[in-house]
């Protein structure tokens, strides 16, 4: 859900980052989530932070962006 800020929910703030939790189901192919995040970097400004790899294929990625005073569009998905 997005908010009036233009964050959605489950966004955190820290300092000058903004960050953004996904997580991938084991049934993405890498191929598939590399197209994603790259769609992220792209239109909504979003870097790689982290990505963990859990049992059973699931991935959690983290995203960062510097936060700035006009918001940045958000895609749905």
């Amino acid at each position: 859900m997005q908010t009036g800020t233009g964050m959605t929910e489950g966004d955190s703030v820290d300092g000058e980052w903004e960050y953004r939790p996904l997580r991938l189901p084991p049934d993405v192919t890498r191929m598939t989530a590399s197209v994603r995040l790259a769609i992220q970097a792209e239109f909504g400004g979003w870097e790689l932070s982290r990505v963990r790899l859990y049992p059973g294929g699931e991935r959690r990625v983290w995203l960062r962006r510097r936060r700035t005073k006009q918001p940045l569009p958000n895609l749905s998905y």
